[in-house]
Protein backbone atom coordinates (compact mmCIF):
# COMPACT_ATOMS: atom_id res chain seq x y z
CA UNK A 1 0.00 0.00 0.00
CA UNK A 2 1.14 3.32 -0.78
CA UNK A 3 1.70 5.51 2.39
CA UNK A 4 -0.25 9.16 1.76
CA UNK A 5 1.85 11.68 0.26
CA UNK A 6 1.66 15.14 2.90
CA UNK A 7 1.30 18.29 1.11
CA UNK A 8 4.02 20.56 1.25
CA UNK A 9 3.09 23.51 3.79
CA UNK A 10 1.92 26.75 1.77
CA UNK A 11 3.97 29.32 2.47
CA UNK A 12 2.66 32.64 1.90
CA UNK A 13 4.32 35.25 -0.55
CA UNK A 14 5.12 37.96 2.49
CA UNK A 15 6.22 36.03 4.79
CA UNK A 16 9.14 34.63 2.45
CA UNK A 17 10.06 38.07 1.82
CA UNK A 18 9.82 39.06 5.66
CA UNK A 19 12.31 36.61 6.58
CA UNK A 20 14.67 36.84 4.25
CA UNK A 21 14.91 41.06 5.80
CA UNK A 22 15.13 39.67 8.83
CA UNK A 23 18.08 37.65 7.82
CA UNK A 24 19.67 40.10 6.14
CA UNK A 25 19.18 42.60 9.43
CA UNK A 26 20.16 39.85 11.64
CA UNK A 27 23.58 39.74 9.03
CA UNK A 28 24.27 43.49 8.98
CA UNK A 29 23.93 43.64 12.40
CA UNK A 30 24.98 47.07 13.06
CA UNK A 31 25.15 48.72 10.03
CA UNK A 32 21.49 48.02 9.29
CA UNK A 33 20.92 49.94 12.84
CA UNK A 34 20.16 53.66 12.63
CA UNK A 35 23.00 55.56 11.93
CA UNK A 36 23.92 57.74 15.73
CA UNK A 37 22.61 61.18 15.75
CA UNK A 38 23.65 64.18 17.60
CA UNK A 39 20.88 65.48 20.10
CA UNK A 40 22.56 68.47 22.06
CA UNK A 41 26.00 69.92 22.86
CA UNK A 42 27.43 72.61 24.75
CA UNK A 43 30.67 75.11 24.87
CA UNK A 44 33.50 74.20 27.30
CA UNK A 45 36.45 75.10 29.02
CA UNK A 46 36.69 78.99 28.81
CA UNK A 47 39.73 80.68 27.56
CA UNK A 48 40.92 84.06 27.24
CA UNK A 49 43.91 82.92 24.39
CA UNK A 50 41.32 85.31 21.65
CA UNK A 51 40.37 88.27 24.17
CA UNK A 52 37.64 89.44 21.96
CA UNK A 53 34.70 89.13 24.01
CA UNK A 54 31.83 90.52 21.54
CA UNK A 55 29.72 88.83 24.08
CA UNK A 56 31.27 89.68 27.06
CA UNK A 57 33.19 87.59 29.34
CA UNK A 58 33.08 84.59 29.32
CA UNK A 59 31.84 83.81 26.07
CA UNK A 60 34.79 82.49 24.32
CA UNK A 61 35.47 78.76 24.68
CA UNK A 62 38.38 76.14 23.94
CA UNK A 63 36.18 73.07 23.36
CA UNK A 64 32.41 71.96 22.52
CA UNK A 65 30.85 68.44 23.69
CA UNK A 66 27.98 67.15 21.79
CA UNK A 67 25.78 64.57 23.15
CA UNK A 68 24.28 61.67 21.08
CA UNK A 69 21.11 59.96 20.82
CA UNK A 70 22.95 56.96 21.84
CA UNK A 71 24.36 58.67 25.50
CA UNK A 72 27.72 59.27 24.60
CA UNK A 73 29.69 62.32 24.76
CA UNK A 74 32.32 63.65 22.26
CA UNK A 75 34.36 66.67 22.69
CA UNK A 76 35.93 68.61 19.91
CA UNK A 77 39.01 70.99 21.14
CA UNK A 78 40.23 73.79 18.44
CA UNK A 79 43.73 74.66 18.09
CA UNK A 80 45.60 76.75 20.32
CA UNK A 81 44.97 80.10 17.69
CA UNK A 82 40.62 79.70 17.87
CA UNK A 83 38.16 79.42 20.04
CA UNK A 84 34.41 79.12 19.62
CA UNK A 85 33.32 83.23 20.13
CA UNK A 86 29.21 81.98 20.82
CA UNK A 87 26.87 81.43 23.59
CA UNK A 88 25.50 77.85 22.21
CA UNK A 89 26.09 75.38 19.15
CA UNK A 90 22.99 75.31 17.37
CA UNK A 91 21.34 71.59 16.46
CA UNK A 92 20.46 72.05 12.43
CA UNK A 93 19.43 70.13 9.83
CA UNK A 94 20.04 71.18 6.28
CA UNK A 95 17.77 69.02 4.71
CA UNK A 96 14.63 66.53 5.44
CA UNK A 97 16.52 63.11 6.45
CA UNK A 98 19.58 64.40 6.79
CA UNK A 99 21.72 64.22 9.83
CA UNK A 100 21.70 66.94 12.29
CA UNK A 101 24.90 68.86 12.80
CA UNK A 102 25.99 71.80 14.89
CA UNK A 103 26.26 75.52 13.77
CA UNK A 104 28.99 77.14 15.96
CA UNK A 105 30.90 80.25 15.24
CA UNK A 106 34.86 79.83 15.22
CA UNK A 107 37.37 82.69 15.44
CA UNK A 108 40.57 82.55 14.79
CA UNK A 109 43.52 85.20 15.55
CA UNK A 110 44.50 87.34 12.37
CA UNK A 111 41.02 86.00 10.92
CA UNK A 112 38.05 86.96 12.73
CA UNK A 113 35.09 84.75 12.99
CA UNK A 114 33.77 82.53 10.09
CA UNK A 115 30.32 80.08 10.45
CA UNK A 116 31.35 76.87 10.71
CA UNK A 117 29.17 72.96 10.73
CA UNK A 118 29.94 70.39 12.86
CA UNK A 119 28.91 66.50 12.35
CA UNK A 120 30.07 63.07 13.63
CA UNK A 121 32.88 60.57 12.01
CA UNK A 122 32.41 57.69 13.57
CA UNK A 123 33.87 57.87 17.02
CA UNK A 124 34.89 61.42 16.26
CA UNK A 125 33.18 65.22 16.25
CA UNK A 126 34.45 66.89 13.65
CA UNK A 127 34.23 69.97 11.61
CA UNK A 128 32.09 69.06 8.35
CA UNK A 129 31.81 72.66 6.33
CA UNK A 130 33.26 75.78 6.78
CA UNK A 131 32.89 79.36 5.60
CA UNK A 132 35.63 81.80 4.60
CA UNK A 133 36.61 83.85 7.55
CA UNK A 134 36.02 87.65 7.78
CA UNK A 135 40.13 87.97 7.66
CA UNK A 136 40.57 90.73 10.27
CA UNK A 137 41.45 89.59 13.78
CA UNK A 138 38.50 90.62 16.34
CA UNK A 139 36.01 90.86 13.44
CA UNK A 140 32.86 89.24 14.57
CA UNK A 141 29.51 87.71 13.36
CA UNK A 142 26.16 86.65 14.11
CA UNK A 143 24.12 83.87 12.58
CA UNK A 144 20.09 85.20 11.53
CA UNK A 145 19.03 81.21 11.11
CA UNK A 146 19.01 78.59 8.91
CA UNK A 147 16.12 78.22 5.88
CA UNK A 148 15.12 76.66 2.58
CA UNK A 149 15.17 80.48 0.98
CA UNK A 150 15.07 79.38 -2.71
CA UNK A 151 13.13 76.31 -2.31
CA UNK A 152 14.93 73.45 -3.53
CA UNK A 153 14.95 71.36 -0.52
CA UNK A 154 18.23 72.18 1.13
CA UNK A 155 18.28 75.09 3.37
CA UNK A 156 20.56 78.22 3.04
CA UNK A 157 22.68 79.26 6.20
CA UNK A 158 22.28 83.75 6.90
CA UNK A 159 24.86 85.52 9.07
CA UNK A 160 25.22 89.58 9.48
CA UNK A 161 28.77 89.98 9.53
CA UNK A 162 30.49 92.89 11.68
CA UNK A 163 27.32 94.03 12.88
CA UNK A 164 28.88 96.76 14.66
CA UNK A 165 30.65 98.44 11.74
CA UNK A 166 28.85 98.66 8.96
CA UNK A 167 26.98 94.89 8.86
CA UNK A 168 26.70 92.80 5.59
CA UNK A 169 24.09 90.25 5.79
CA UNK A 170 25.40 87.30 3.75
CA UNK A 171 23.44 83.81 2.96
CA UNK A 172 25.61 81.06 2.47
CA UNK A 173 25.15 77.17 0.35
CA UNK A 174 26.38 74.21 1.80
CA UNK A 175 29.05 72.15 -1.21
CA UNK A 176 30.73 69.50 0.32
CA UNK A 177 33.42 70.67 3.03
CA UNK A 178 32.62 74.68 2.19
CA UNK A 179 30.04 77.09 2.98
CA UNK A 180 29.86 79.25 0.10
CA UNK A 181 28.91 82.57 0.22
CA UNK A 182 26.12 83.32 -2.74
CA UNK A 183 24.59 86.67 -1.69
CA UNK A 184 26.11 89.81 0.31
CA UNK A 185 23.98 92.95 1.14
CA UNK A 186 25.48 95.85 3.35
CA UNK A 187 23.25 97.75 5.83
CA UNK A 188 22.45 95.90 8.95
CA UNK A 189 23.19 95.24 12.19
CA UNK A 190 21.73 92.18 14.69
CA UNK A 191 24.02 93.00 17.53
CA UNK A 192 24.83 95.64 20.25
CA UNK A 193 28.71 94.69 21.09
CA UNK A 194 29.11 92.98 24.69
CA UNK A 195 26.07 91.57 25.01
CA UNK A 196 24.85 88.26 25.24
CA UNK A 197 21.69 88.70 23.40
CA UNK A 198 21.78 87.24 19.97
CA UNK A 199 18.19 86.84 18.93
CA UNK A 200 18.00 90.26 17.11
CA UNK A 201 17.54 88.66 13.78
CA UNK A 202 15.14 85.14 13.07
CA UNK A 203 14.06 83.59 10.40
CA UNK A 204 10.13 83.47 9.49
CA UNK A 205 7.33 82.30 6.87
CA UNK A 206 5.95 85.09 5.32
CA UNK A 207 4.00 85.66 1.94
CA UNK A 208 4.26 81.89 1.65
CA UNK A 209 8.01 81.47 1.44
CA UNK A 210 10.66 81.51 4.02
CA UNK A 211 12.39 85.17 4.84
CA UNK A 212 15.01 86.43 6.78
CA UNK A 213 13.60 89.49 9.82
CA UNK A 214 17.12 91.23 10.25
CA UNK A 215 17.21 95.21 11.39
CA UNK A 216 18.83 98.00 9.56
CA UNK A 217 22.45 99.35 10.53
CA UNK A 218 21.02 101.47 13.22
CA UNK A 219 18.17 98.68 14.70
CA UNK A 220 15.43 101.44 14.09
CA UNK A 221 14.16 99.21 11.51
CA UNK A 222 13.58 95.65 10.43
CA UNK A 223 13.50 94.49 6.86
CA UNK A 224 12.11 91.49 6.08
CA UNK A 225 14.43 89.72 3.08
CA UNK A 226 13.51 87.19 0.60
CA UNK A 227 15.28 84.97 -2.45
CA UNK A 228 14.02 86.84 -5.63
CA UNK A 229 15.05 85.85 -8.67
CA UNK A 230 18.62 84.66 -7.29
CA UNK A 231 19.47 87.60 -4.80
CA UNK A 232 18.07 88.87 -1.61
CA UNK A 233 15.11 91.84 -1.83
CA UNK A 234 13.05 93.90 0.63
CA UNK A 235 9.52 92.36 0.43
CA UNK A 236 8.58 94.80 3.72
CA UNK A 237 9.78 97.04 6.51
CA UNK A 238 8.55 97.70 10.21
CA UNK A 239 9.96 100.55 11.85
CA UNK A 240 10.24 100.71 15.03
CA UNK A 241 10.38 104.05 17.71
CA UNK A 242 13.32 103.00 19.52
CA UNK A 243 16.50 100.44 18.33
CA UNK A 244 15.92 96.55 18.49
CA UNK A 245 17.16 95.47 21.45
CA UNK A 246 15.27 91.61 21.74
CA UNK A 247 13.05 89.13 20.18
CA UNK A 248 9.91 90.96 21.77
CA UNK A 249 10.72 93.84 19.38
CA UNK A 250 11.21 91.77 16.56
CA UNK A 251 7.73 89.82 17.28
CA UNK A 252 5.74 92.44 16.95
CA UNK A 253 7.29 93.23 13.42
CA UNK A 254 6.77 89.72 12.58
CA UNK A 255 2.80 90.05 13.81
CA UNK A 256 2.41 93.11 11.84
CA UNK A 257 3.75 91.74 8.89
CA UNK A 258 1.83 88.68 8.96
CA UNK A 259 4.81 86.18 9.46
CA UNK A 260 4.44 82.67 10.92
CA UNK A 261 7.12 81.66 13.20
Amino acid sequence: MTPPTRAKPHRRPWATRLGRCIGAALLLGPAFAQAEEIVSARYAEPTDRYGHFALGRPHEYAAVVARTDAGRELTLALPANEVFEDLAPRLERLRPGAAPELLVIISASGQGARLALLGLDGDRLVITANAAPIGTANRWLNPVGVADLDGDGTAELAAVTTPHIAGVLRVYRRRGSALEEIAALPGFSNHVYGSAELRLSTTVRLAGRPQLLVPDQSRTAVRAMAWVDGRLSETARCTRPSPVEGPADLSACAEAFGAQR
